[in-house]
């Protein structure tokens, strides 16, 4: 992977900013608690792995297929991320009404098939997979290796929001303006940095 700093901002601003797994992670630890919301965080964890597989063997399918689909990939993968890096600097906090229609949604089931109506999730693992994964590794076991250890730091997210959700809550609610202009910043590099 040549460049190591791009694919990690890339992962880690996705993975840990607001999204449908942690903003219901969130919501379900404040109305339950963690002990019992937990299941639904084991459900995100398997369901996003086994997006993350997918995107990763079907990336690896089509570069395998069409081998001049890589700088077409890489365009449209930049292009997202720099709409993302967009979307991210003009995005406002949550409000408490947003988390008013969350149903109960503690289990395992809730969890794993939100993943594939999540399609933050579906893109993030598609957007990754045919930009930083493939055109490197084209082992299954180094694409399976990839798909698990994004699902962990998934897991780590959903689990960090619920933990500490309130405090993500206030800070990004009173800094948002300054928050939202660092991860645009960095997603508009990890854009940059993929023709580099």
């Amino acid at each position: 992977m040549p460049n190591l700093p791009a694919f990690l901002s890339y992962v880690f601003i996705t993975t840990f900013t607001p999204g449908p797994n942690n903003i219901m992670s969130m919501s379900n630890s404040s109305r339950y608690g963690l002990k019992n919301s937990i299941h639904f965080n084991y459900g995100v964890f398997a369901g996003f792995f086994l997006v993350l597989a997918l995107s990763n063997l079907f990336s690896r399918t089509l570069f395998n297929i069409i081998p001049m689909i890589k700088p077409y990939m890489t365009f449209i993968g930049a292009g997202y991320i720099t709409w993302l890096a967009w979307k991210t600097f003009r995005s406002k906090p949550p409000t408490d009404a947003n988390h008013e229609r969350v149903n109960r949604t503690t289990t395992f089931t809730k969890g794993f098939l939100l993943q594939f109506v999540n399609p933050k999730g579906i893109i993030y693992g598609v957007t990754t997979a045919s930009t930083f994964i493939v055109p490197y590794y084209s082992s299954p076991v180094f694409l399976l290796l990839f798909a698990l250890i994004m699902a962990a730091l998934g897991f780590i997210s959903t689990v960090s929001w619920g933990i500490f959700g309130s405090v993500f809550q206030l800070f990004m609610t009173e800094h948002h303006k300054l928050v939202n202009s660092i991860m645009a910043l960095l997603l508009l590099y990890t854009a940059i940095s993929l023709f580099l």
